[in-house]
């Protein structure tokens, strides 16, 4: 149980850092948020629990086929703002059209035999 409770405490840490830093300089921010934090610790909390690299190798390789979906998401989100639309509508309409972008892809791919 303390495991779990250190992994929390890790993850939180960080995205709460992130933000405070955003606060100050949203280019810093950006750019540590662009890190794939969550990637690198799902990896790296994977590898502790199994001790086996091979479920973070599979679980990087199906990031990259949704790397461009996710991307969605920050274009759409500015778009929505810059047009006028409020903060949250514009949060709840961009990750929805994030999902049918995931879900998108993931169908096509599967098409062409590519099973995520």
């Amino acid at each position: 149980m303390a495991y779990y409770i250190t992994k929390l405490i890790i993850t939180a840490l960080l995205i709460v850092l992130i933000s405070e830093i955003a606060k100050k300089s949203s280019l810093i921010g950006a750019m540590l948020a662009a890190i794939p934090l969550v990637s690198i610790l799902a990896m790296t909390w994977m590898y502790i629990d199994t001790n086996d690299s091979s479920s973070a190798v599979e679980f990087s390789s199906r990031i990259v086929w949704l790397i461009a979906p996710s991307m969605t998401l920050f274009i759409v989100f500015p778009i929505l703002i810059k047009k006028g639309f409020l903060f949250y509508p514009s949060m709840v309409i961009s990750i929805l059209m994030t999902a049918v972008a995931y879900y998108s892809v993931i169908l096509i791919l599967g098409k062409f035999g590519v099973k995520l």
